[in-house]
């Protein structure tokens, strides 16, 4: 059986509506009763928002070690944006606050607007995320309803690609590679700005963190379950 406190590197699929915390507890929960121990260390490379699905690698063991490293792995994603509507959050997390015009916005302009964005840029992160505040995430405060200012932060886009442009619901689908600390939520507010509009992620997908794309991952957590069986069943029948 995979010796997990010496270290394994699991990849796994995270569902729609889950945290990053609540997939490493279940995993954790998991390998803490299919190898008899009361505890384990289990930690991720890099967190995902509740309404993104996609890549996370989880570490165990001795292989948290390794989880620095793996979060400078560039990341690739997958992203909807609807045009002409902004959000507090940048998402669907909450409401439209504000609309603007999109009558102007045409594939051209489209691919005007993306262009600014490749290579090394400043991008000042969300509100809503974990980003620290004098020792508070920043999701909590601005929950709270106080104002939150982030500074702006030197990331890298190395692709971002348009693949699709739907001019009558004023949709875009892209395709990005980033480097670490790149919030693809604050992309979406700027690439809107960028068109003199606004806009918001409606749909977002990780689907590469460093070596490990999806085809790597655990579709779901009953697929992990079933892994974990036969891991367990090779073992005992080896002690046989």
């Amino acid at each position: 059986m995979t010796d997990f406190k010496a270290g394994a590197i699991l990849v796994f699929d995270k569902p729609l509506g889950w945290t990053s915390f609540q997939l490493v507890g279940k995993v954790r929960w998991m390998l803490c009763r299919a190898i008899g121990e009361k505890k384990l260390k289990v930690g991720h490379a890099g967190t995902l928002d509740p309404l993104a699905t996609g890549v996370m690698v989880v570490c165990t063991g001795k292989a948290t070690k390794r989880i620095e490293e793996l979060q400078l792995g560039a990341k690739e994603y997958t992203a909807r944006l609807q045009l002409g509507a902004t959000t507090p959050s940048f998402d669907l997390e909450h409401e439209i606050d504000a609309t603007f015009p999109t009558a102007h916005i045409n594939a051209e302009s489209v691919e005007q607007a993306l262009a600014q964005f490749r290579g090394e840029i400043e991008q000042v992160p969300p509100a809503f995320s974990a980003c620290k505040i004098d020792g508070k995430r920043a999701y909590d405060l601005a929950r709270k309803g106080h104002d939150v200012e982030l500074k702006a932060k030197r990331i890298c886009i190395h692709e971002l690609e348009l693949l699709h442009f739907d001019p009558d619901a004023m949709t875009l689908d892209i395709r990005v590679r980033c480097s670490k600390g790149t919030y693809i939520r604050s992309l979406a507010r700027d690439i809107g700005e960028a068109l003199h509009s606004g806009a918001h992620l409606t749909a977002l997908r990780r689907t590469r963190v460093g070596e490990y794309g999806a085809e790597h991952a655990f579709k779901d957590i009953e697929a992990f379950g079933q892994w974990l069986e036969g891991e367990r069943a090779a073992a005992l029948q080896a002690r046989q």
